[in-house]
């Protein structure tokens, strides 16, 4: 039954013979039960009791995370932890995880590698601090905060070439959560480092190099001044974003001419001219919103980042955008159902904060005009969606709209208030108490 001959179960049943995974799959399977039924038993009876061997190891792992046995694999690697020279093979193995998209299972490999490591300061210990900053980032912001934080201090340890792309993806979470203040600390290092790497690069085009950046080497400066710029943008000094923004636009000074920088280059063409529509809207210059309109309407991929700014502007210069709003009617419906049901992926994080801050703009920009049903449809669908990814501002910005409004809303609209109220207080005391139980 289990294809295996009477002479290696023997020897086996004797404990003469190593027992593999994939003999322990078959002898379960032909016992009638599923894949990984004996794999607690397995290492506490088995793996616990032998002398460790990696070859044996390896393949249980990698069964353990197809099963999404998580608990087995942080059993095997607290058999692990007290032998270094286990420790890079660990991470060589989170390594394949992290890259095949298996992010919980690759953190906790991570984890027990930083963990064994824990009193060196070596890149290896960094690099794993940087794979669980970017494994963690998801749609809970407090969360995505607390892992920026820990990993913030590692950085300077990584290789000089890990470096910018990890500034980069610390630069993105900071600016989700719209800490402008970090944003400007870290995008002021990364325009710092990127010049001493695209300086070295061109000093040393012949030499071989050992390690790559995600991107090519000017990327990490042109998007250094767009960093900056979204910066200036937040604090409302439009004249120097529009400084910024010129500077990423202009890339005359770069010498590679292959088709991934040609790529890259005509990206921050197009970021810095859609970007200039909006410095010019929000410091008051409404009647560009015509041209703006025009600009983005064929680039579907830009629009509802554009409706963001087109609403904003909106409340903030007393602009009627009702045609507007009709004209991507379709596109807001749609977004709206997507990011409802959309889950939690550091990609995803960006995309989050901006949805709820356009409802809230929505929400405000119909209530200001006496809609109420749709200003309270959008305020109670932001308040949903800031509880879920744990946007205490948001929060706190639908409470104060919704108070302003009360008098106006439905008794429905107000139950409807009510039950989420209890959700986010609910949301709110487990995200606490998992603080508290970390």
């Amino acid at each position: 039954m289990t294809g295996l001959n009477a002479g290696s179960i023997s020897t086996m049943v004797n404990g003469n013979r190593a027992l593999s995974v994939e003999q322990l799959d078959r002898i379960t399977t032909a016992m009638g039960y599923i894949k990984g039924y004996f794999y607690e038993q397995y290492i506490e009876e088995y793996l616990a009791q032998i002398a460790l061997n990696w070859r044996r190891i390896k393949p249980f792992l990698y069964r353990c995370a197809e099963l999404d046995k998580q608990g087995c694999i942080q059993q095997v690697i607290g058999l692990l932890l007290d032998k270094l020279m286990y420790s890079s093979c660990l991470f060589d193995l989170a390594e394949e995880f992290f890259k095949d998209g298996k992010y919980a299972i690759a953190a906790i490999l991570y984890e027990g590698v930083a963990l064994s490591e824990k009193s060196q300061h070596s890149e290896r210990l960094a690099l794993c601090q940087y794979r669980l900053f970017m494994a963690r980032q998801g749609d809970n912001q407090e969360q995505n905060y607390q892992a920026a934080i820990e990993f913030h201090s590692f950085v300077d340890r990584l290789h000089e070439v890990d470096q910018l792309d990890a500034l980069k993806d610390l630069a993105n979470t900071y600016r989700s959560l719209r800490r402008w203040d970090k944003v400007e600390i870290v995008a002021q290092k990364l325009k710092h480092k990127a010049k001493i790497q695209y300086s070295l690069h061109q000093q040393n085009k012949k030499r071989k190099q050992n390690k790559k950046t995600s991107r090519p080497l000017f990327f990490y400066l042109a998007y250094s001044n767009l960093l900056r710029a979204g910066v200036c943008d937040a604090y409302e000094d439009y004249e120097q974003a529009l400084k910024y923004t010129y500077a990423y636009a202009d890339l005359s000074w770069v010498k590679e001419t292959d088709e991934d920088t040609q790529h890259w280059k005509n990206l921050f063409k197009g970021w810095a001219q859609a970007n200039t529509y909006v410095n010019r809207l929000l410091s008051g210059e409404v009647g560009i919103l015509a041209e703006y309109v025009s600009y983005i309407e064929p680039r579907k991929n830009e629009i509802f980042s554009a409706l963001v700014n087109i609403i904003e502007a909106a409340n903030r210069f007393n602009i009627d955008v009702d045609n507007i709003l009709q004209r991507f009617e379709k596109e807001i419906t749609e977004y709206i159902q997507q990011q409802q049901q959309a889950v939690g992926h550091y990609t995803q994080q960006h995309i989050s904060e901006q949805f709820t801050r356009f409802l809230h703009e929505l929400a405000f920009y119909y209530l200001s005009k006496g809609i109420y049903p749709d200003g309270f449809e959008y305020l109670l669908i932001c308040l949903g969606k800031s509880s879920i990814i744990n946007n205490k501002s948001s929060i706190i910005k639908c409470i104060g709209l919704f108070e302003l409004f009360r008098e106006q809303a439905f008794s429905e609209t107000k139950a409807a208030y009510q039950k989420l109220i209890k959700e986010v207080y609910a949301n709110e005391k487990k995200n606490r108490d998992n603080v508290v139980g970390d």
